[in-house]
């Protein structure tokens, strides 16, 4: 597990593998990176792609820092 800090100072949880451009995977509402498809996804991928796997805020590893909103999901990607 790898972590990296949001603008907002959200710490965001997330897995690497692979070798190539980048590909994230975006978890459901109610999923995380552990979420059982989503490693076998990865792994898949990561033949192909440098894949970041990561958990939104307030899932799996990732802390929930509050308010929720869509510019801060998008500052967790950029992160």
């Amino acid at each position: 597990m790898h972590t990296r800090t949001s603008r907002d100072g959200t710490l965001i949880a997330y897995g690497r593998a692979g070798k190539g451009a980048a590909l994230i995977l975006v978890a459901g509402a109610f999923s995380y990176r552990k979420y059982p498809m989503l490693p076998k996804l990865m792994a898949v991928m990561s033949v192909h792609f440098t894949v970041y796997n990561y958990d939104r805020r307030g899932r799996g590893d990732s802390m929930g820092i509050q308010p929720y909103s869509i510019q801060r999901e998008i500052q967790d990607l950029q992160a």
